[in-house]
């Protein structure tokens, strides 16, 4: 998939003032300082689609973009810590489970996950959430170039990801390691977005 337009059609505060839309959406989240703004820069091609920050938090509605006319990307807020209220958290949490239970055009939900790290249970948890409420999602791993003195480590802490989710699963969603920087994982994001996308189209 080449992308050859973008446009931002704003910033929501809950998915009922999403815009009404029949094309396919995907939702990208992850824990804070993920990752998040960076990954969604990369894949579209736009440095500055996304707000990079190095503060936790700042990703505060749901952003969507149209892209080449065809699909929606949908940036949320991250989940986990954050310099916000417990109240403010609240509301992050109730805007995301209300967008993941009731957007109909939501084709699949891309939860990020650093690699540089062992499982960490908030990450468990969130993907459990998932599938109870039936979210059809994958599994991206960012920052893969991070562990360049111990590049044995993204192996070693996917490998301990899935050992930990199939605790609970029967079989692991599908996996991407990307890296923004050398955009690792660009083609097969896309490419797995394109192959959806004309399922999609098929049903219309």
């Amino acid at each position: 998939m080449i992308i050859k337009y973008l446009d931002f059609l704003g910033s929501f505060p809950t998915y009922r003032k999403c815009p009404d839309d029949t094309r396919p959406e995907y939702a990208f989240i992850g824990r804070s300082n993920v990752g998040k703004s960076s990954l969604v820069n990369m894949l579209c091609g736009y440095k500055k689609a996304a707000k990079v920050s190095g503060t936790p938090g700042k990703t505060q509605f749901i952003n969507l973009f149209l892209i080449n006319n065809e699909w929606l990307l949908a940036d949320l807020p991250g989940y986990g810590y954050a310099r916000v209220s417990k109240t403010k958290r609240r509301q992050f949490e109730q805007m995301i489970r209300d967008y993941l239970n009731f957007r109909d055009t939501l084709a699949c939900v891309f939860v990020l996950i650093d690699i540089r790290h062992k499982p960490q249970e908030i990450d468990i948890e969130f993907v459990n959430q998932l599938g109870k409420m039936q979210v059809p999602f994958v599994l991206v791993f960012t920052k893969a170039d991070k562990n360049k003195r111990h590049p044995e480590l993204n192996d070693e802490n996917l490998e301990a990801f899935k050992t930990a989710m199939l605790e609970t699963w029967e079989e692991m969603p599908q996996c991407f390691v990307t890296s923004s920087e050398s955009g690792l994982g660009r083609e097969e994001l896309l490419g797995f977005i394109d192959g959806i996308n004309a399922d999609w189209a098929g049903q219309e």
